[in-house]
């Protein structure tokens, strides 16, 4: 088995990046990624447990790119190094989310509860915060039973606390993760909430401006959905990446390490056909 997306507590994971080599150890997962949205920090505690473990690391992120409709993530995967653009690319981000979490902040207060940036970063040191700190502060705090329920009464689009995210320009993107040695790879394509008929042409011009890979298997999309992906990422030229986007059982408990669309496992075969784009000859 492998994984080329999973989180950690370096954004918005349930688990350290040791942690998380530990359960891939338990579950006999040979390759993992480890790709925390807008960070690059668990890479080297990940790097280091998986190399005592004998698991091939492959070190990632996910970003979060401006796009019209839905949430287009780019995965960058196989870094050999982080280049200074992808650091700045990266800190921008950082600076944006910081940002959107005081808007966040400021409604939340607004509506008459009391919480700071500064609470916030104590409960979750050395992380990323983003939205799903917020559903599990509410929690704390009770003002909400559970994490879904902060998103259904506050946080989700469209919600009184919803506040939209500045992401990265998909060419700089592309830039900054090929200077760094990794490859760019279209993230859960689903979530772009193109049409069928339209997602062709969009998929042909992401290719063209130089993203590589494409994640046609994802859990949050229907295996039939997923199959009609592959099929359209090799008439383009996409090499075919699979991944869990585990986040840990407490946050995402539909999600299992090492599985994908329909809960089936990620098999070795995904690996062999992917690792010469990332340099790896393992």
């Amino acid at each position: 088995m492998i994984d080329l997306h999973v989180h950690t507590t370096a954004s918005d994971g349930q688990y350290t990046p040791s942690q998380i080599i530990e359960k891939a150890v338990q579950k006999n997962i040979k390759v993992i990624a480890i790709t925390d949205h807008d960070t690059v920090d668990g890479l080297e505690e990940g790097k280091k447990a998986a190399d005592e473990a004998g698991i091939i690391f492959v070190p990632g992120t996910e970003l979060n790119i401006n796009y019209p409709t839905g949430e287009f993530h780019l995965l960058g995967l196989g870094f050999k190094n982080i280049s200074p653009s992808l650091q700045k690319l990266l800190d921008d981000l950082i600076t944006h989310r910081d940002q959107r979490n005081e808007e966040i902040i400021a409604r939340i207060n607004a509506d008459g509860y009391d919480l700071t940036l500064a609470e916030m970063k104590q409960d979750f040191p050395d992380t990323v915060i983003g939205r799903p700190h917020f559903a599990a502060e509410l929690v704390k705090k009770g003002i909400v039973k559970h994490r879904q329920d902060a998103f259904n009464r506050f946080l989700a689009k469209g919600r009184p606390w919803y506040v939209e995210r500045i992401g990265a320009n998909l060419d700089e993107a592309i830039v900054a993760i090929k200077e760094s040695g990794g490859c760019p790879v279209l993230a859960h394509p689903m979530s772009l909430y193109l049409s069928w008929g339209k997602m062709p042409d969009a998929l042909k011009d992401f290719h063209e401006r130089g993203v590589e890979g494409l994640e046609a298997f994802h859990p949050g999309a229907r295996v039939t959905e997923c199959l009609r992906l592959e099929e359209l990422a090799k008439q383009l030229g996409y090499f075919i990446t699979a991944g869990s986007d585990f986040h840990g059982e407490k946050i995402r408990s539909d999600r299992h390490l090492g599985h994908t669309c329909g809960d089936r496992k990620i098999d070795d075969s995904i690996w062999e056909n992917i690792k010469n784009y990332l340099g790896v000859n393992k």
